[in-house]
């Protein structure tokens, strides 16, 4: 007897926000196989309320921010806040661009939380990523479920 797979409707809540008007940007080492292979994951959250806005995965140069500024204008962000590193500065209008610590505490406080639920995010690790597909899969998996909880409505409507 063959066994048939099953076609699962899946509906989700999806949030879109209108406008954000301040918004925490950081990047985050990992690596993947080796610690010469760098893989730098790029977060954006509400500077209101602590929300991840968007990720992305890349190496830590303009080219990747620049792509990554991209995926946050519909968001309509008016104000960056930064750490000091320099692709920020170049590729943020300084109108729009706040560099310091005050105002980056909620995103180092969630990269905190991401490398402790993480194993492959911590640096002095024997868990790590040997492809870096698998790498952008299961973090970006585990940010999914950690935030927005889809993956487990997903898995509650199998059982």
């Amino acid at each position: 007897m063959l066994k048939q797979d099953k076609l699962y409707e899946v509906q989700f809540d999806v949030v879109l926000y209108n406008q954000v008007d301040c918004a925490e940007l950081d990047e985050m080492w990992s690596f993947v196989q080796n610690k010469s292979n760098q893989r730098w994951l790029w977060l954006a959250i509400n500077h209101e309320t602590g929300d991840i806005l968007a990720y992305t995965f890349g190496k830590r140069k303009d080219k990747v921010f620049r792509e990554f500024k991209s995926i946050l204008e519909p968001f309509g962000i008016s104000m960056f806040y930064t750490d000091d590193w320099g692709s920020y500065q170049r590729n943020l209008e300084k109108i729009n661009h706040q560099i310091g610590k005050r105002n980056t505490q909620t995103i180092e406080r969630k990269n905190l939380t991401l490398r402790t639920r993480i194993k492959r995010l911590t640096r002095k690790s024997i868990c790590f990523s040997k492809t870096q597909e698998m790498h952008d899969i299961v973090i970006g998996l585990v940010i999914n479920i950690l935030e927005f909880g889809w993956c487990v409505d997903l898995w509650k409507q199998q059982i």
